[in-house]
């Protein structure tokens, strides 16, 4: 019998319909249905979160930090059931899988730690003799009613890095989880809503598309945040009126392998990071610029790993490389390999498909107008080139629209300098892959990889305001 799921409206769940159907990636058939928002409650639930601004920004905070807790103990408890959702709708491969929910438990461990430490400054006012008789001081309070849109590719933990901040700091949001996999995102609703929140402080929404218009420009939200493509990003940005907007929004995250490096690490390294998640990560290896004098050694090894990685049934523990999201986009994947080697590429090793397996694929001597090299290809694909001036290696990787994270196998000290000035990049990794991350980190790019930072902190400074106080002493 296949599994119903409500939407949350005001904390509260709506068994309103089952008109959204969500596929097991693997079999493809149906395995859950969900109900989908339509215009008038996307309405009701601003409206609701717009009342349930004051009653957020009021809520002590300890009484946040406890909601956040209780959410980890809760996640913890149902770790098995989180999995098996994500291995259905999203297809992962069990071990990602439990890396993605472990990852969810910790974002919100760290927001119930945020949530007590967010404060302001003492300011000396004395720095000019018209304020010397003055103090000064400083808060940060909730912006208010926050709109946050997710994508498909990290159902738990993507949704948690707008959710925890929201909660960590006091604002009520309104959530438009992907409709490939909007399963996950509910449950954590269903984890909030057994807690002791203002009437409006949260509702998820799966949302039909004549009603999703409202997540990015009704005013009454006072931010946007938006994780996807950056195609999508760039049209709400331009809509979203004049409400702050940030946006995580992918690219083609490229490695550098220099002369020095470990090869054997450098191999195991790019081989996860290009591989892990079926590619269908915005910090997947993509590109790999590698020593000429390794390159040789590196393309065997890695070549031979790459073959020997195992796709098929995500619940099978030895599998690494699931489904693809669709079997569109599996075409798509193998459809911009093909035209590369059209454009005289050489593919290496994979690239075939069987319904949404792509077999990882290496490739190399890549024409740079190459879908496969110039956009994003999410899927399980990694582009060798040869270098042999690091500086110059390093005005390649930044030769691309995009800037999320770069990756360096490199020893020397004076090369990680130069990389970390130079690099038009939001964040720069040493002697390990761009799909690196810590929850805490300060994440986001630059150019058409998007706006602001992610990360509890980071997060919470775009979802507060500084209000300022001066106080005149009067004697």
């Amino acid at each position: 019998m296949t599994q119903s799921f409500p939407y949350y409206l005001a904390n509260r769940a709506v068994h309103a319909n089952t008109d959204l159907a969500v596929e097991d990636k693997h079999s493809g058939r149906t395995a859950y249905r969900v109900a989908m928002a339509d215009a008038d409650v996307v309405d009701k639930a601003i409206a609701a979160a717009a009342a349930a601004r004051r009653p957020m920004a009021e809520l002590p905070a300890h009484h946040r930090r406890d909601v956040l807790r209780h959410c980890v103990e809760q996640f913890q408890k149902r770790q098995d059931e989180l999995v098996e959702v994500l291995i259905v709708e999203g297809g992962k491969v069990i071990t990602d899988a439990r890396g993605e929910v472990a990852r969810l438990i910790e974002t919100f461990d760290i927001a119930a730690e945020e949530a007590t430490r967010i404060g302001g400054e003492v300011l000396p006012m004395d720095i000019t003799p018209r304020a010397e008789t003055f103090w000064g001081m400083y808060k940060r309070v909730p912006i208010g009613p926050v709109s946050l849109i997710t994508p498909f590719n990290f159902p738990y933990n993507l949704v948690a890095h707008k959710v925890a901040p929201a909660i960590a700091c006091g604002c009520p949001f309104v959530l438009k989880p992907a409709s490939k996999t909007p399963v996950g995102a509910l449950l954590i609703g269903e984890v909030l809503a057994e807690c002791d929140l203002p009437e409006g402080a949260f509702s998820i929404l799966p949302a039909e598309r004549e009603a999703s218009a409202a997540f990015t420009e009704d005013d009454r939200f006072k931010l946007l945040s938006f994780t996807g493509s950056d195609e999508v990003g760039w049209q709400l940005k331009a809509k979203a009126g004049k409400k702050p907007v940030v946006m995580e929004l992918g690219g083609n995250a490229a490695c550098l392998v220099d002369a020095d490096a470990d090869i054997d690490h450098a191999v195991d390294r790019l081989t996860f990071g290009a591989f892990y998640q079926s590619g269908q990560s915005c910090i997947s290896v993509q590109r790999v610029q590698v020593h000429e004098s390794i390159y040789d050694p590196l393309r065997e090894k890695l070549v031979s790993k790459v073959g020997s990685l195992k796709g098929g049934d995500p619940r099978d523990p030895d599998t690494f490389v699931g489904p693809l999201i669709s079997e569109g986009d599996a075409e798509r994947v193998v459809d911009w390999i093909e035209e590369a080697v059209g454009k005289g590429a050489r593919c290496l090793v994979g690239g075939k498909r069987q319904g949404r397996i792509v077999t990882p694929a290496v490739l190399e001597n890549v024409d740079r107008d190459c879908r496969v090299y110039d956009n994003e290809v999410f899927g399980p694909v990694v582009v060798l080139e040869k270098f042999s001036d690091f500086d110059d290696a390093l005005e390649v990787i930044n030769d691309s629209r995009y800037g999320l994270q770069a990756g360096l196998f490199v020893r020397d000290i004076d090369k990680v300098y130069r990389a970390w000035d130079r690099l038009d990049v939001g964040g720069v990794i040493v002697n390990d892959v761009p799909a690196f991350r810590v929850d805490h980190m300060p994440y986001g790019g630059v150019k058409d990889s998007g706006l602001g930072r992610e990360g509890i902190r980071f997060a919470i400074e775009d979802m507060t305001e500084i209000r300022m106080l001066a106080i005149k002493r009067v004697d």
